[in-house]
């Protein structure tokens, strides 16, 4: 039976819009939009029965969900709201939306300083870190380490299409941090003078493998032949459980115009278009044999051995999502 039409509050449709558009960026920070989205849909609802206003919430779930569809933070956020859920009227189940998305906040924020500090500690004073794209979870390390009074340099690839990874260069400058800002096809070379790789992730699956920034896999492999160690700091929520009953991760392809503006791909093909294609990928795996450790909140762990974090967090994940049609 399908669901009836839902009307979505304002929020929901500009939340969606705005982590679409990439307005709203990092794993984090998408997670805590939706849910946000998601507490401003059960608050404004005018639903007089259980079964509407649920109906109401997963119609929101599902258009939140389809934004991003490679940030595992997102539909994490939102089963997480869901399970916390419950009762058998109307107010019941909007307190308790309310309250889940408030528990979720609040895990949210404390998550990122608990995993900084354990990254910290596979830093050593007067290391030189190798950074790719932007991750704030990656970041939180390098801070925990300079409140431990470490000495810090960074190397920074610029990460293209859309540079950034210069957002991550001003933040370590904004720290006092020495940075090194090179081009993307740099980085074999800089290698030699890095200590470490720190990256993020944007989802993580049940063997290991790393999806992140399309890049990140040829660093890995670089690195692993320059013996430089690489870091993956990811908040449990880029855990992504569907990957325990096979799912493979989709791989999200953004705008060509990122890549090539129109104005850019007129001077380069004179001919009709149907002779250039131009790809843009947002995402690459890397597979965990490249990896040497995971950093999240609850500790650090060879990528081997997620699954068993993903089990102890989501169970033995079935596939069904609360935000189908019941």
């Amino acid at each position: 039976m399908a669901e009836p039409h839902v009307d979505f509050h304002p929020t929901v449709e500009e939340t969606a819009e705005r982590i679409a558009a990439m307005d709203v960026r990092g794993a984090a920070a998408i997670a805590d939009e939706a849910a946000l989205a998601l507490r401003k849909q059960a608050e404004a609802s005018d639903a007089t029965d259980p079964g509407t206003f649920r109906a109401e919430l997963r119609g929101a779930a599902r258009r939140l969900r389809d934004t991003r569809p490679t940030a595992v933070s997102l539909p994490n956020a939102l089963r997480y709201v869901f399970r916390g859920m419950g009762g058998e009227t109307v107010e019941q189940l909007r307190e308790s939306a309310i309250a889940s998305v408030e528990e979720f906040r609040a895990e949210l924020d404390q998550a990122q300083a608990k995993l900084g500090r354990i990254g910290a500690n596979r830093l050593r004073d007067g290391d030189t870190v190798m950074f790719h794209c932007h991750s704030t979870d990656a970041l939180s390390c390098v801070d925990a380490a300079l409140d431990q009074g470490k000495e810090i340099e960074a190397i920074v690839k610029e990460t293209r299409p859309r540079k950034q990874g210069h957002i991550t260069a001003r933040q370590l400058r904004e720290w006092g941090v020495p940075v090194t800002l090179i081009v993307d096809s740099g980085a074999r070379r800089y290698l030699d003078d890095a200590d470490h790789v720190l990256v993020g992730a944007d989802s993580i699956a049940a063997d290991g493998s790393v999806i992140n920034k399309v890049g990140t896999s040829g660093l890995a492999v670089n690195a692993r032949e320059r013996g430089v160690p690489i870091m993956v700091a990811a908040q449990t929520i880029k855990l992504h459980p569907d990957t325990m009953t096979g799912h493979t991760v989709e791989i999200e392809m953004r705008d060509r115009r990122e890549v090539l503006p129109d104005d850019e791909r007129e001077e380069i093909s004179a001919l009709d278009d149907d002779g250039l294609t131009v790809e843009n990928p947002a995402f690459d795996v890397t597979p965990p044999r490249y990896i040497d450790a995971i950093v999240t909140e609850r500790g650090q762990y060879p990528p081997e051995s997620v699954v068993v974090l993903i089990r102890e967090l989501f169970g033995e994940h079935t596939g069904t999502e609360p935000w189908e049609e019941a």
